[in-house]
């Protein structure tokens, strides 16, 4: 059975992602369940670094002001770290992994979207950053560029709002 896909509906347009359902159940399934409940709906990309990542899926960006964005959970808390030693998928560009706080089992629902290959990410390479990938995009690549670029502030946050419309989850 293929894996589910997510159109993620941003406001400068749509990114598709494959969802790694069959490697990653556990981080895949929360950001499924958040995705269908609506939870990312109307959210900001709270933290954007040209040449590194985009992220994602705060409830406090609803504001995409708010001096809080980057430090909120989803509604059921943090998750389980999940490094399975059968799915070292890197963090290269185009690929979606969990964020945390750098502690053991501190991810919940923010995620980012790598940009080029952050390979010591990676939760099967010597470090304290353990970021689990999920999903990779498949299409719109070109949209996720356009959100890296987009200017910042000082504290990394996009001057003009990058808004999540809507992510809509298929296949799961």
């Amino acid at each position: 059975m293929p894996n589910p896909t997510a159109t993620l509906d941003t406001s400068l347009g749509k990114v598709k992602v494959e969802v790694f359902l069959d490697k990653m159940p556990i981080t895949a399934t929360n950001f499924i369940k958040l995705a269908k409940a609506g939870f990312y709906d109307g959210l900001h990309f709270h933290r954007v670094i040209n040449g590194f990542m985009c992220q994602f899926g705060c409830p406090h960006s609803k504001d995409p002001l708010s001096p809080r964005a980057g430090t909120g959970d989803g509604p059921d808390g943090t998750v389980k770290d999940e490094h399975p030693p059968d799915a070292k998928i890197s963090n290269e560009p185009g690929t979606l992994a969990m964020a945390n706080s750098g502690s053991p089992n501190s991810g919940s629902c923010q995620f980012f979207i790598n940009t080029v290959h952050n390979s010591y990410l990676d939760f099967f390479t010597p470090g304290a950053s353990k970021h689990p990938v999920f999903a990779r995009v498949i299409e719109g690549m070109d949209i996720v560029k356009k959100i890296e670029s987009t200017p910042t502030d000082g504290d990394d946050r996009p001057r003009t709002p990058v808004r999540m419309n809507k992510i809509t989850v298929e296949g799961a």
